[in-house]
């Protein structure tokens, strides 16, 4: 049986093995008691939190279950049904919620299922919070009601349009429309197939909607990696279309396809969205240190600065709120627009990539071309927290003459190349990424961090 995992990103587990109707329960019911607790209300008189799920077919029972123990704890659940995570971030504020929980296991594969929560400014709590209701589930905190004191749970349909309707909004509609462009989109049977659909079609698109059911069948391993996303490839050179994108199950990560049937990846989503944006008003540009060195070679073209963040979404969103940054992202396809919502979003990845191309004239390859090119090589080996924090001081120690960044486990950087080891914050395991020019020198560079790392563990 696989384990649970629990942790700062939430609970994961597999159906019919670790993630039962007791354990969402549970969880939930800990989520309940941690509010009642140490918040207040917005309304001055009771909680209200909305609740979406991705289109899994576990998604009712966990659902449900979730919704069970939130009700029973006094809280007026808001039922949003099957939507994005983004979108469920963006009703959290709609609707004057205090919180948002979310039913899904981002890009892992249909056995699995999970639980994440957002608080009333629509982004991840703070590891500190997460880790009290994490100690609340353990202890079996419940903080249940009387009868007289429950709340009616409600539904509310308004996410799909709303989504659309506010991303529409930061683009030339008619601009983009003017090009016809001809999109292959494969939406994994997953929570982003209707708005995506929609909001393409209102831009003019002409879109081939490859696995278009919102029923949680994954035609293919849900994480938009190249591997995964060879027939999204092939349909795009087939149909002639101009671009291919991909989505992962909640539709909160975005692959991008050229017009030649090249996947071109995850890494130039953001890169691709921060050119527009950077291009029109430039200013701070936030990015975690596990991404792509490409999101300063755009910001130095417009005159913008990049500022780095740990990895994790709510790292991104937190250091953009503070410097007031106009675009953000993280590496994995995960683009961030405060305007919208304090999150990742593919919608606003595909709008921003198509509204690039209509504002330029360039074909998406032409496009990419534009950016200098590096090579990214990831690896990871088994390894104890306590034993990737010694390995990590060992690491700083080695490289301490060169550019440092030790906000989580340790960046090295020279001139157009970078390392980064760090840590795991869900499994017991140790990353080691570098991106240089070549592959052979992103080689070189773990390679260089993999030797010290040894030396400290004594391998």
């Amino acid at each position: 049986m696989e384990a649970l995992m629990i942790g700062i990103s939430g609970m994961r587990g597999t159906i019919g093995g670790t993630l039962t109707p007791a354990v969402v329960m549970q969880y939930a019911s800990a989520f309940a008691a941690y509010l009642k607790a140490h918040e207040k209300p917005a309304n001055g008189e009771y909680f209200r939190v909305v609740l979406g799920r991705d289109s899994r077919p576990s998604g009712p029972f966990v659902r449900d279950a979730a919704a069970a123990a939130l009700t029973a704890s006094g809280i007026e659940v808001i039922d949003l049904d099957i939507v994005t995570t983004p979108g469920v971030a963006m009703m959290v504020k709609h609707v004057g919620a205090d919180a948002g929980v979310v039913i899904t296991a981002s890009h892992n594969p249909i056995q699995w299922n999970g639980i994440k929560f957002l608080n009333r400014d629509s982004v991840a709590p703070p590891p500190e919070v997460i880790r009290k209701v994490i100690d609340l589930y353990h202890q079996q905190g419940v903080s249940y009601v009387k009868v007289q004191d429950l709340r009616k749970p409600t539904r509310n349909t308004e996410t799909h349009a709303l989504h659309v309707k506010r991303v529409l909004d930061y683009v030339d509609v008619n601009g983009i429309s003017s090009r016809r462009y001809k999109v292959v989109l494969d939406s994994v049977n997953g929570a982003g197939c209707i708005s995506s659909a929609t909001m393409l079609s209102k831009l003019g698109c002409q879109v081939i909607h490859l696995n278009g059911e919102p029923n949680g069948q994954f035609a293919h391993e849900p994480e938009p990696t190249e591997a995964n996303l060879t027939a999204l490839a092939a349909e795009v050179k087939r149909q002639k279309a101009h671009v291919g994108f991909a989505q992962d199950p909640d539709a909160d990560r975005l692959a991008i396809v050229d017009e030649n049937g090249r996947y071109i990846g995850e890494e130039y989503t953001q890169v691709l969205a921060a050119k527009y944006i950077l291009s029109r008003k430039p200013g701070v540009a936030v990015t975690n240190l596990s991404s792509s060195r490409m999101m300063e070679d755009v910001a130095a073209s417009a005159g913008a600065t990049v500022i780095r963040t740990p990895v994790g979404e709510a790292h991104v969103a937190g250091a953009m709120i503070r410097h007031n940054a106009v675009i953000g992202g993280e590496g994995n396809g995960g683009v961030i627009d405060l305007r919208l919502v304090p999150g990742r979003d593919s919608l606003v990845g595909m709008a921003y990539v198509l509204q690039l191309m209509a504002q330029t004239g360039k074909t998406l390859s032409e496009l990419v071309n534009e950016i200098p090119r590096y090579e990214m090589i990831k690896t990871k080996f088994e390894c104890r927290r306590e034993d990737a924090t010694r390995a990590v001081e060992s690491v700083k120690k080695a490289f301490a003459n060169e550019k440092v960044d030790t906000q989580d486990g340790v960046r090295v950087d020279w001139d157009r190349s970078w390392v980064h080891a760090r840590p795991s914050n869900t499994e017991p395991i140790m990353r080691i990424i570098a991106e240089a020019p070549t592959g052979a020198e992103a080689e070189e560079k773990i390679a260089a961090v993999q030797k010290v790392v040894n030396e400290a563990l004594g391998r």
